[in-house]
């Protein structure tokens, strides 16, 4: 009886040991997201949502696509990768030791042995220009002022009197007027 007991222990032990990373690192991480300007609208294409700055607690085993929405910004995006690090590395070394191929497998096909990156996200939105086809107010035109030339001295008509016509033909003198 006591051999069954060990031998029940022993596997237990190997089973529980076969996936170092999935143990020490767990098979979630924490991720954060922030952009420029704050408070935008985020959505993950794994369908978590926040708005910036957020910290989310997501699976490292797949990558994902993350969009920025704020109105009057142009929309923002990142594709994050789901890459093996150095803490996967280490995890992975523990199962070379303890755990064998069972371990490897399990750590591998959990995504225990990934980390996301870039974390943390940073993404900045441009602000959207004003569209062509915008009314815009109308602007006054300016006033333009013409200078009026001052008549010349030798010119001044006294008042009530019009000015004589250029074109009008000259008088003939009358006879006995000089």
């Amino acid at each position: 009886m006591k051999k069954i007991i060990l031998a029940c222990g022993v596997a237990a032990a190997a089973v529980s040991l076969s996936a170092c990373a999935t143990v020490t690192r767990g098979t979630s991480q924490k991720y954060s997201i922030d952009t420029t300007p704050t408070a935008a609208s985020v959505s993950l294409s794994t369908g978590q949502t926040c708005v910036s700055p957020c910290n989310l607690k997501l699976k490292r085993k797949t990558g994902f696509v993350v969009k920025a929405n704020k109105d009057g910004y142009q929309e923002a995006s990142a594709v994050v990768d789901s890459r093996i690090r150095g803490g996967g590395v280490a995890g992975g070394a523990g199962n070379i030791i303890a755990g064998g191929l069972i371990g490897i497998a399990v750590d591998a096909s959990s995504g225990a042995m990934n980390d996301l990156t870039p974390n943390p996200l940073h993404l900045t939105l441009k602000p959207t220009e004003a569209p062509a086809t915008a009314e815009v107010a109308p602007v006054a035109a300016p006033v333009e002022t013409v200078a009026v030339p001052a008549p010349a001295a030798d010119a001044t008509v006294p008042a009530g009197e019009a000015p004589a016509a250029e074109s009008a033909p000259a008088e003939a003198p009358t006879p006995g007027a000089e």
